[in-house]
């Protein structure tokens, strides 16, 4: 037994021991960390073992910021650190590691290792921590900067790079370390160009006041551990408690962009589009050149966000020209996002296929196919009970005759013919809808005659004829929220599972009633609509104005069919960075790990 016991065991090789999960430990460095007076350009940490630095840039936090970056590296047991920036004097270096030093076999962090030393006679020790949150969705943000001015006017953010900063880890927490007394201006900033000030077009968040970094001595407790898991001792102390520790930013992106004319296209003969990269401020104004171009001879149809607009030519002999030429005055940003006017020429042109001589002369031959009027509807087999009939048109609609429309309801086996209202959604007569008080559980016919609906190009729709049968209201959920402070500004929002909103209502001081909900997993968003205009708002540096406050209801409403939620929410009750439910947060952390690519 004991043989082939030995056989056995030599067939596993050698295990290696126990896998290390300890830390690289500092042994000594040059300078000592919080010296004083030097003036050095390097510092080298020697540690315990053979250790890598992982991602320099991104984790590694060097305050007073580098206009040049600091070289960082690692070589067997050894890290140094060479600035390339002249040295301050009577000022306080702090490098915060983060999680950049790591053993080099197990990678095991040295976690937010900090190494401060000053080139003055003391050392500044004051702290200022946080925590950065994206202000629509209460998200941690990771890898903003935050950083501190003396001066106290809001211009000095445009003008010149932080005095000292921290940087977010991946729940969004930030420390500035080794402040001096003082009272400061303080800002979050997402710094896409690494110079560590504002530059129009970044994300920020904005503090409304002063604040006077501080500290009070209070007992501590520091915990030692036999191993990884189980503790050895607890040690009390007397140690400094740094305030402000729990400041919390609203990370915005101001709705301002620059505005600027990106193309032109003709896709087809009758119709061409402007493309802009933002909303327009005004309008832009055409001049033809080689066409005439009267009110009555297009249609425009303008975006969502009226950064599309797209002309539908009525007019034959204008789509007939090849290429067409005018003058567009629009208006354009300057970088300071000062609007001025811009006379551009502009040519749109249609790409027409070149034929082969065998293809004109079959084409010649070949008798011309009749050309529909197209349009598409969101009917289904099982239709929603809450839902119209909409109708979508590749071209607008000149006519309509709704005559030639039947809507009809199953009565027993007989389907009788029932009125309708007919609505229009836009307004170049591209959209429409049909409604009708559905009742659940019935059977309806949609019938459309041939010619029900003709084009401004003298287009005919095919007819159509569909059946429908109206979902039973068992299928359904629904959700009552009362507020227990009711706040008349308050718009609720109903999210899915992926964080992806549902619906939206002001609240109701009865009760705010969102029905007709799919079985499924929901959560509950509210903002405070300060300027009433029932969406939410970012916010605006120059106005000093903060986004809208975000609320999320603290749980998850795992809603069955045939079944109605109601709660009251206090949404004052939990602390603001515990209001988002846990699901929504490892969601938010698993895209962002995604689209990092690790």
């Amino acid at each position: 037994m004991l043989l082939v016991y030995a056989c056995a065991n030599k067939a596993q090789g050698p295990t290696g021991g126990p896998k290390d999960k300890t830390p690289p430990r500092v042994l000594k460095s040059s300078p000592a960390n919080g010296a004083l007076n030097y003036s050095k350009k390097q510092v080298e940490i020697d540690f315990d073992e053979m250790v890598s630095i992982e991602k320099a840039s991104d984790n590694v936090v060097i305050s007073p910021p580098q206009v040049k970056s600091p070289d960082v590296k690692s070589l067997g047991r050894k890290v140094t650190v060479n600035f390339e920036d002249k040295l301050l004097d009577n000022t306080t270096y702090s490098i915060n590691f983060g999680n950049a030093i790591v053993d080099l076999n197990e990678k095991n962090p040295l976690k937010n290792y900090l190494f401060s030393f000053s080139t003055g006679n003391q050392i500044d020790t004051l702290k200022i921590s946080g925590t950065v949150i994206n202000a629509e969705d209460l998200n941690p943000m990771s890898g903003i900067i935050v950083g501190i001015y003396l001066e106290t006017s809001d211009s000095v953010f445009f003008k010149k790079p932080f005095l000292r900063i921290g940087k977010t880890d991946d729940k969004g927490h930030f420390s500035i370390d080794n402040i001096k007394k003082g009272k400061y201006k303080i800002f979050a900033l997402g710094d896409a160009n690494h110079d560590y000030f504002y530059q129009p077009g970044e994300g920020l968040a904005m503090c409304d006041s002063l604040v006077t970094p501080t500290f009070r001595m209070e007992q501590m407790a520091d915990t030692v551990w036999k191993d990884s898991i189980h503790v050895d001792s607890v040690r009390t102390y007397m140690g400094n408690h740094f305030l402000p520790d729990n400041m919390v930013f609203h990370y915005f992106k101001e709705s301002k962009k620059r505005q600027y004319f990106v193309k032109s296209e003709r896709k087809e003969p009758f119709v061409f589009s402007f493309f802009f990269n933002t909303t327009l401020a005004k309008l832009p104004k055409i001049k033809p050149l080689n066409f005439k171009w009267d009110d009555d001879k297009y249609i425009l149809q303008k975006s969502l966000q009226t950064d599309t607009l797209t002309y539908w030519i009525k007019d034959s002999t204008v789509w007939n020209t090849d290429t067409l030429r005018m003058q567009m005055t629009y208006l354009k940003t300057d970088s300071l996002f000062h609007l001025y006017s811009v006379t551009d020429t502009v040519s749109v042109f249609m790409r027409k296929a070149k034929l082969s001589p065998k293809a004109k002369a079959l084409k010649k031959l070949t008798k011309p196919k009749v050309e529909y009027l197209k349009f598409s509807d969101n009917i289904a087999s099982s239709f929603d009970v809450y839902s119209p009939i909409v109708f979508n048109f590749e071209v607008p609609v000149a006519n309509y005759d709704l005559s030639k429309i039947t809507l009809s309801q199953k009565v027993d086996t007989i389907y009788k013919e029932i009125p309708f209202k007919w609505r229009l959604l836009d307004s170049i007569h591209m959209k429409f809808a049909l409604d009708y008080k559905w009742v659940p559980e019935m059977n309806y016919r949609i019938e459309i005659d041939s010619a029900a609906f003709t084009s401004i190009y003298n287009k005919v729709a095919k007819g159509a004829s569909s059946d429908f049968k109206i979902k039973s209201l068992d299928d359904y959920s629904s959700v009552k929220m009362l507020m227990a402070t009711f706040n008349p500004k308050a718009v609720m929002q109903v999210l899915d599972s992926k964080d992806v909103l549902i619906a939206t209502k002001p609240v109701s001081e009865k009760g705010t009633l969102f029905e007709y909900l799919k079985p499924g997993d929901y959560y509950i968003r509210m903002f405070i609509d300060e300027n009433g205009n029932g969406k939410w708002d970012t916010g605006d540096l120059s106005l000093k104005r903060q986004p809208e406050q975000v609320y999320y209801y603290p749980k998850k409403l795992s809603l069955k069919a045939n079944w109605e939620f109601e709660e009251t929410w206090d949404y004052t009750e939990v602390p603001l960075l515990k209001q988002k439910p846990a699901e929504l947060l490892k969601l938010a952390a698993s895209k962002k790990k995604d689209t990092n690519g690790s």
